[in-house]
């Protein structure tokens, strides 16, 4: 394992330790718990927001606490699901009165930690209400979305949600609003390598040189196929097929496009496959109105690329463009 660490034990906690020396006037801790991770500046009145998941996926989960975006972000080991008990202490410290929104990835653990929390919230007079983003269209038949897994588009969430709950909406319209986006929301990615997770220190899984696996999840989980690496445009090819058959999406339809590494691939690469993006949706009529491309949402050091589209109206066009400032995440 060639990492730049101390104990592997300790890999989270100092990683959190640097980015509160890194940005002492944006974010902070709740108590003693490095793991509750929250903005400086919670605007009285609003609406909170609280996300989580495991570490290893940086800039998600707590990339995107700041201004405009989240509140407050519950932090797990490598992989791990944060605890129930951190999830409420998170969300007494961003609660202002208007209740708040858990915007959390579909995976057991989250979903099992949330609700309890959610629970726990309700009994201290907090008003709660939960989504659980599953965006990945590999991850589960179209019949059966539910169990769909979040991935990369939780971004486009995370913007919609923060944009309503800094515009002073309710917290039913910044739901319904963000609802709306998780509808409209689909992703899909190809791997190339596997990871380490440091208090493993060995890989992952294993994957031959030369080959890819279409629809891996972001921790491992199975795609639908292995095989052959083939060339950026047949991939994008098979990616946007996935994704744009799903929904369906339509000609003149309005998208935000999100090109996301997952950990070790360069922005060269990146660019490669926006370019193949756009001209496939040029090809459709397809209006791109808002583009991001580069590390969004990371699997360690996993070499692959995943896509997400979010189809647009203008409402959510309107929320999707404010501007918004955190640490990792910058919108003028």
């Amino acid at each position: 394992m060639q990492r730049l660490l101390n104990n592997a034990e300790n890999y989270v906690d100092e990683m959190l330790e640097g980015i509160y020396f890194a940005y002492p006037n944006q974010v902070t801790s709740v108590g003693n718990d490095l793991r509750c991770y929250v903005s400086k500046n919670v605007k009285p009145g609003k609406v909170g927001i609280v996300t989580g998941g495991g570490s290893g996926h940086l800039p998600l989960f707590l990339g995107y606490v700041g201004e405009g975006m989240l509140d407050g972000c519950c932090i797990g080991g490598v992989f791990q699901s944060p605890s129930a008990d951190q999830i409420l202490q998170t969300t007494a410290y961003v609660n202002q009165g208007a209740g708040v929104l858990y915007l959390f990835g579909n995976y057991s653990g989250d979903v099992m930690n949330f609700d309890m929390a959610a629970e726990m919230a309700q009994m201290e007079d907090i008003n709660v209400m939960q989504i659980a983003a599953g965006d990945d269209v590999a991850s589960a038949a179209k019949e059966n979305s539910e169990k769909r897994r979040g991935v990369a588009g939780i971004v486009f969430l995370y913007k919609i949600a923060g944009a309503a709950a800094e515009a002073m909406l309710p917290l039913e319209e910044v739901y319904r609003l963000t609802q709306k986006a998780a509808e409209n929301t689909r992703s899909m990615g190809v791997a190339l390598s596997s990871c380490i997770i440091p208090e493993i220190g060995k890989p992952t899984f294993h994957m031959e040189d030369g080959s890819m696996e279409i629809g891996m999840g972001i921790h491992g989980e199975t795609g639908v196929r292995r095989g052959k690496l083939k060339a950026a445009d047949e991939v994008t090819e098979e990616l946007m097929d996935s994704i744009l058959r799903d929904l369906p999406y339509q000609d003149c339809d309005e998208v935000a496009v999100l090109v996301n590494g997952l950990g070790s691939t360069p922005r060269e690469e990146l660019f490669i496959i926006y370019r193949k993006i756009v001209e496939i949706l040029k090809t459709r009529h397809i209006k791109i109105v808002h583009n991001y491309i580069g590390e969004f949402a990371t699997s360690m050091e996993m070499a692959g690329v995943s896509i997400s589209l979010l189809r647009l109206d203008e409402e959510l066009k309107k929320y999707l463009l404010m501007p918004c400032s955190t640490p990792f995440f910058v919108q003028k």
